[in-house]
């Protein structure tokens, strides 16, 4: 009896959104009067951090501080339309329109800062402290904030924005099956070193190694923990995670997740994550999707690592101590 010791690799390359009659997402900006910028959406946060990032998008355009931006996911019936949070869509496709919602606002903030600077607009720029001001003075420069009251109570403007990105839909080609699905495709490769016990069965992730290529990494803090979440979800699946025998009769299935077996803390392995910069052309700031991908490589990888272990391919999640030892059973015809 041993404990066994494998490797194993596997690759992925995932589309970036879908072509959903163009797949929209719509946002819409304005000014406040302190100068506070606010992004109104029905897009949604699932704790992959767009609210972040597309803060940062709009930031970067109008050229102030990110503290100046606020996002507002509203709802449904009240917001801006967006197809929804699927498809690793959601910094491609929303980010693209915070950009596009920025771009219009920041030529009004532009017009406004012209008139109270009495400059010509195509002569203004913006420092990233949050100063509108003429190029090449430090003397001639309005605040944002100033800026925004004037707009408001003096030349009775609004600085705000509308921006709504859709891909051209792509109808198929009958003849030859041709289409463009989506926007661009991101690519990783996962490898995954494990422990199997070949007298009970039991495997453990001793390591995970991560690359992944995402075009530009808004927050490369965010997308790091993004790829080892999403590792955390490809081991749970590979290892704990079952609808079986409960689907789709749940009589006898948990109830609550105090019930349903996930990996603890003492079960995470080690993590070692690489992000690879290739900007995409049509990606806002050249980002393209990492969401649902970073859960996919983690688990062909676990299964190639058991194979290299112990010489059992596993086919069916999850990969159970009783699914090893059947194999190892199989394989030494006992």
């Amino acid at each position: 009896m041993a404990k066994l010791l494998g490797r194993g690799y596997a690759a992925v390359n995932y589309p970036t959104g879908m072509n959903l009659g163009g797949d929209p997402s719509q946002a819409l900006i304005h000014a406040t009067t302190t100068g506070t910028f606010v992004i109104s959406l029905s897009s949604v946060d699932l704790g992959q951090g767009l609210t972040t990032v597309v803060a940062q998008c709009a930031a970067e355009t109008l050229g102030l501080p990110v503290e100046n931006v606020l996002v507002d996911t509203a709802d449904t019936d009240t917001g801006p339309h967006c197809m929804g949070t699927f498809a690793s869509r959601g910094t491609h496709r929303i980010g693209n329109a915070v950009i596009m919602a920025a771009t219009e606002a920041r030529a009004v903030m532009l017009d406004v800062a012209a008139e109270e600077l009495e400059v010509d607009a195509a002569d203004l720029e913006t420092d990233g402290s949050g100063y509108v001001k003429l190029k090449g003075s430090e003397l001639k420069k309005i605040h944002i904030t100033d800026l925004a009251m004037a707009a408001h109570f003096k030349h009775g403007r609004t600085i705000s924005g509308r921006g709504i990105f859709m891909k051209e839909k792509s109808d198929l080609v009958p003849e030859t099956g041709e289409m463009d699905p989506d926007s661009c495709h991101a690519h990783a490769c996962t490898v995954a070193e494990v422990e199997v016990d070949d007298e009970t069965g039991v495997v453990e992730v001793l390591r995970m190694y991560s690359v992944y290529e995402i075009g530009r990494a808004l927050h490369p803090v965010m997308a790091t923990q993004q790829v080892e979440g999403g590792a955390w979800m490809g081991m749970s699946h590979a290892l704990f995670e079952a609808t079986e025998p409960y689907y789709p009769v749940r009589d006898h299935g948990p109830t609550d997740f105090t019930e349903y077996l996930m990996p603890g803390a003492a079960d995470i392995p080690e993590q070692h994550s690489v992000l690879i910069e290739r900007p995409a052309a049509n990606g806002p700031y050249g980002a393209k999707g990492i969401g649902e991908m970073t859960a996919n490589g983690p688990i062909p990888a676990i299964a190639n690592a058991i194979f290299d272990a112990c010489g059992v391919r596993l086919e069916h999640m999850p990969f159970t101590p009783e699914r090893v030892l059947r194999g190892l059973d199989a394989l030494h015809g006992s």
